[in-house]
């Protein structure tokens, strides 16, 4: 999934529910008043600075409208971009490429402002040994590129999806009865090259895990006092990860406490979208 084009093949199926989300039958308003193929190039411009992403998606959605359609990109996933900035030119069909305009850009703007955003936190953590992970708060059928988008920002992916990993939260360990059964059950039923992870809110819990032997603690909303201890008490015997509420105020004090990583699922549910446009439309010869 790392490699832009294989990318955006594997989602085309994502792809094209998009564009019938936004094509039932027909585009109506471009059928009014395009009556006939005829030729046009569009300019992409950057409207404010960031970090753009999701450019092979961007160019796929018109090739599955158009195969025919020609992109011509100045720009990387990865890439710093600056408001005016020239990233992209699309040719072709100007049917197709009215009819393709707000779903390549729904993807690009969402995709590029999560990078944008995990870019900023990744930089306040230079320095410290922590690294920025994301979580499963994704919006639905968007995860593939949301996730994509953390990396392209500098962050970590946590598991995909429910069946990568063994993450045992609260109402895993409420059903259980407690931590140390929680762990226990999960060993029985996993194989031993899998890392079983915990959450725990509290000291006790803490303790609990670690004696039951879990191989990563999530610190789930606990003060830092408290999350300094866990770290010392924990001792490097099982990888560290704190959660809630990570913010840009306080992520860099609570990197310097120790912990192995920081999950934020602000990542992908609350980053605001980059601007971004397709302008100055005209047909060519």
């Amino acid at each position: 999934m790392s490699d832009p084009v294989t990318f955006a093949v594997n989602a085309d199926e994502l792809i094209k529910l998009a564009l019938k989300e936004d094509i039932t039958s027909e585009d109506a308003s471009t059928n009014a008043v395009i009556r006939k193929k005829t030729l046009g190039r569009v300019q992409l411009i950057c409207k404010q600075n960031g970090v753009i992403c999701g450019l092979s998606v961007f160019k796929r959605t018109f090739e599955l409208l158009d195969g025919s359609v020609k992109i011509d990109l100045f720009a990387e996933d990865g890439d710093r971009v600056e408001k005016g900035q020239l990233i992209a030119e699309v040719e072709g069909d100007i049917r197709v490429l009215l009819s393709g305009e707000r779903t390549a850009l729904n993807f690009l703007q969402r995709m590029s402002g999560i990078a944008t955003y995990t870019a900023e936190l990744v930089k306040l953590l230079e320095g410290s040994k922590t690294k920025l992970l994301d979580t499963r708060k994704t919006t639905p059928n968007m995860r593939i590129f949301e996730k994509y988008s953390v990396r392209v920002g500098g962050g970590v992916n946590h598991r995909y999806n429910l069946s990568d990993g063994i993450l045992l939260k609260d109402n895993h360990i409420g059903a259980a009865g407690s931590v140390k059964r929680a762990v226990e059950l999960a060993k029985e039923y996993s194989p031993f090259v899998r890392k079983i992870e915990i959450e725990v809110e509290n000291l006790e819990m803490c303790r609990q895990a670690l004696e039951a032997g879990a191989d990563i603690i999530m610190l789930d909303n606990m003060s830092p006092e408290d999350m300094k201890k866990a770290v010392v008490m924990i001792g490097g015997r099982a990888l560290t990860e704190c959660s809630g509420n990570i913010t840009k105020e306080n992520i860099r004090s609570i990197a310097d406490i120790g912990v192995d990583f920081v999950s934020s699922g602000a990542l992908t549910h609350s980053a605001p979208i980059l601007d971004l446009s397709l302008k100055n439309l005209h047909p060519i010869e």
